[in-house]
């Protein structure tokens, strides 16, 4: 649903762009700007610039631009609705609908959020306990897991009590019913209600803004089955999130790799042994809204699944999902069918960087996998055909070849074999003679240096909103030649009413990344002290358009004029006294 309009101006006015960048970045006075080295590329030299007064940054060495908005959403890998969030939280500002049916959805969501956090919190406490949590500590131990990983994973432990966590969600004022809506207790026969979870390690999933959605509980020893996890609820649906990737977001960025894990455990491993973008798909294959998420945060995704059928099935599967959504894939074969957990912990984390150093190219995977499944089942043209498919498919133009040659070496066939398929499968090579495919051109238009008025008149009105509403009706937006800009003015002079300040214009574009980027890097074109310089600068843009008009209707009535003349027509009296008065003289008539 759409977030109110007034909830994104009122966040945006009490976030401080200087206190919340200051968070992630060390920034120090210049003149009115915050100078610093800027996240988003290695620097030595400070050239990111935070405009507190303006409400936006830039930096000069790699051009990262935008308001606090895109500055939370690019630092924090997460979306706009979540950015926004984040930052309601920190100001006290409620993101969501209030209309009645949102209202009742929220607060039940937000009800669940609660139960969840008081469960973790209670899990976590029962692990730490010396004596009820002896056991799942031990587990822990032998598994690998230090005592900084349950801390930064929030491990916990549900003991043999059966009602243990009933009693404290019910001293917490959680009420039975939103409890059992999260998957945290069940109702007995009796009416009374028992805990989901006994004798488990506890392992939460967090969402990337922070809140508890949903538990696995790991057996510590042979119980069946081996993992209960969190079934759907108001806030949770299987397949939809990916495991710690609210830990993993800011390091898959800066690789612009994820790396992908069956479980929990492998997950946690490879986090503690030095690989932060490491996510859990916690399922047999990827779903394409969990593949979408991976390509909010990275462009590449290194797949880590198990050597049997299953996980090889999962693999394919995953690399469907992910390449559908423009994610370059490849896998991981790990030796001797280990899971990543396990080799970590007997090879090392140099050993499994020497792995993510060869992953195997989504290409091979599937071709790989195809070969085998029907070796001595089909001829060899109908699996020519098939792999030259999948070669075009999945791998790009410039490597098509190398895969064919590796493809003819695999099926014993020659690389003209594969040729032949190229031509069979392709619709273009049977259009009827003197026929032409359809085709199209995408023609980039060539870049233009933008007009200065046109930057100049945005960053004046950004230093003062109120502005729009007065010069709304004297600067059209037609006059902007630069189609972002224009759609810019022309979005400011739609809401010119409700623009007071700063906060405003960006409350209006919130959300706009384009737009937001654009507002940056007009940020600061020119500078003026107070109203009436601005006014001042904004008057003589719009007496240049006067101007502009003006030497655009000599050049008209001189061009019908001279045709008239040429034709040795008269010339009407009112075209004349138009031309005369604009300040020309017509210097004669015909003969």
């Amino acid at each position: 649903m759409r977030i109110d309009d007034g909830v994104k101006r009122e966040i945006l006015a009490r976030a401080d762009i200087g206190e919340v960048i200051g968070a992630y970045v060390t920034l120090h006075k210049r003149g009115k700007d915050l100078v610093g080295l800027c996240p988003f590329h290695g620097e030595k030299t400070p050239s990111f610039h935070v405009h507190p007064d303006q409400g936006f940054y830039k930096c000069f060495g790699c051009d990262a631009k935008g308001d606090v908005l895109t500055f939370v959403q690019r630092q924090e890998n997460v979306g706009f609705t979540d950015a926004l969030r984040i930052l309601g939280k920190r100001y006290g500002v409620e993101v969501e609908n209030e209309d009645p049916r949102a209202a009742r959805v929220r607060t039940e969501k937000e009800a669940i959020y609660h139960a969840n956090d008081v469960a973790r919190a209670f899990f976590h406490r029962m692990l730490l306990e010396p004596r009820e949590g002896a056991e799942a500590r031990a587990y822990c131990e032998g598994r690998g897991i230090t005592t900084a990983s349950i801390e930064a994973f929030g491990l916990g432990y549900a003991g043999r009590s059966w009602d243990a966590l009933v009693g404290e969600l019910r001293r917490n004022d959680v009420v039975a019913e939103i409890a059992v809506k999260a998957g945290l207790i069940k109702p007995n026969e009796r009416g009374s209600f028992r805990d989901f979870y006994r004798e488990r390690l506890m392992i939460p999933t967090f969402a990337t803004t922070g809140e508890t959605i949903a538990f696995g509980g790991r057996a510590l020893g042979d119980a069946e089955p081996k993992y209960l996890n969190t079934t759907t609820t108001p806030v949770y649906t299987k397949g939809r999130f990916l495991y710690a990737l609210n830990a993993a977001r800011r390091a898959a960025a800066k690789e612009d790799t994820l790396i992908v894990v069956e479980g929990y455990l492998d997950c946690i491993a490879l986090h503690q042994a030095g690989f932060p973008n490491a996510v859990a798909a916690l399922g047999t294959a990827f779903t394409p809204e969990q593949a979408r998420e991976v390509r909010k945060v990275a462009s590449r995704a290194i797949l880590c699944f198990d050597a049997d059928a299953a996980g090889l099935d999962a693999a394919l599967k995953s690399i469907e999902m992910l390449t559908a959504e423009g994610v370059t894939a490849s896998a991981l074969r790990i030796p001797d069918g280990k899971d990543p957990d396990e080799f970590v912990r007997r090879n090392g984390a140099d050993a499994f960087r020497a792995l993510l150093a060869k992953p195997v190219a989504a290409t091979q995977v599937k071709i790989d996998a195809e070969i085998e499944r029907r070796a001595g089942k089909t001829e060899g043209g109908a699996i020519a055909r098939w792999a030259e498919d999948t070669i075009r498919r999945l791998a790009p133009a410039e490597e098509q070849d190398r895969w064919r040659v590796y493809v003819a070496g695999r099926l014993g066939l020659s690389v003209d074999d594969l040729r032949k398929a190229r031509l069979l499968i392709n619709p273009l090579h049977f259009v009827p003679r003197g026929g032409e495919p359809n085709a199209s051109r995408h023609i980039v238009p060539r870049t233009m240096e933008l007009p200065s008025f046109e930057r100049e008149v945005l960053a004046l009105v950004l230093d003062e909103p109120a502005l729009v509403a007065e010069y709304a009706g004297r600067i059209p937006p037609e006059r902007f030649a630069n189609p972002r800009l224009r759609r810019i003015w022309e979005t400011l002079c739609e809401h010119a009413r409700s623009l007071v300040q700063p906060s405003d214009v960006r409350a209006v574009f919130a959300g706009d990344d384009d737009a937001a980027a654009t507002l940056a890097s007009v940020s600061g074109v020119v500078r003026f002290n107070d109203a009436e310089e601005r006014r001042a600068r904004l008057d003589r843009v719009v007496v240049r358009f006067a101007r502009d008009d003006a030497e655009r209707r000599y050049r008209e009535l001189g061009a019908r004029i001279d045709r008239l003349y040429e034709a040795g027509e008269p010339i009407p009296n009112e075209l004349r006294a138009e031309y005369e008065a604009l300040g020309l003289e017509v210097k004669g008539q015909p003969r």
